[in-house]
């Protein structure tokens, strides 16, 4: 891949990884409810999920989308049911006027990684947009391994850019919300996003 390739396969990746969807919904919700560094697990397991797509796209099997639909719907109705749970704590959850900056332990770390994983995992679709968008940049039936590694590198470095600007800017309407009333709708909109996520996440699979 030429470095003019390698840019641009990039800049088109960032421009998918911030397209409006579940993922999207999911950061926007985090990052107005706990800031952006809350996102960054729950962009990397998004990011990971994808890698292995393209992973799988570049090995031609495109056919895992067809054979296997039932095990996609299965892990789509297990993440929009976990995203609506999500958002229904958000709407319940009593809110402290002193907004905390607490460090996330690891294992709201790697709840949020899985979470972030299923939310594109649910998502089969993503590997089929691989499938077609990938011969754009190179030979399919002439992949090196380095070849490989690199449109990896570049995907994930391209899609946390993309998912943490998004998370960054919501944050930043975050800390302007000081008082109780102010943080309750906060949550109670950060939940209805999360819940819009989980049933948007439901329609994609029965489209």
């Amino acid at each position: 891949m030429s470095l003019e390739a390698a840019i641009t396969f990039t800049l088109a990746i960032f421009i998918f990884g911030i397209t409006p969807g579940p993922g999207i919904f999911a950061i926007l919700a985090r990052a107005l409810n706990s800031g952006a560094k809350s996102c960054i697990p729950l962009s990397l397991g998004m990011s990971v999920s994808d890698v292995i797509y393209l992973i799988l796209a570049t090995f031609g099997l495109a056919a895992i989308a067809e054979n296997y639909g039932g095990l996609f719907t299965t892990i789509r109705f297990i993440g929009a049911a976990y995203l609506m749970y999500l958002g229904w704590k958000m709407w319940t959850t009593k809110v402290d006027v002193e907004i905390q900056k607490n460090k996330v332990s690891r294992s709201s770390w790697l709840s949020s990684f899985v979470q972030g994983f299923l939310i594109s995992a649910s998502n089969p679709k993503v590997i089929l947009f691989y499938i077609a968008f990938l011969p754009t940049f190179m030979d399919l039936t002439k992949l090196s391994t380095s070849d490989i590694v690199l449109v990896s590198g570049l995907t994930l470095l391209a899609l946390m850019v993309g998912l943490m600007l998004v998370a960054v800017m919501a944050s930043s309407v975050r800390k302007y919300l000081k008082s109780q009333k102010a943080l309750k709708r906060l949550n109670k909109t950060a939940g209805s996003i999360m819940i819009g996520a989980g049933l948007f996440l439901v329609s994609r699979g029965t489209s």
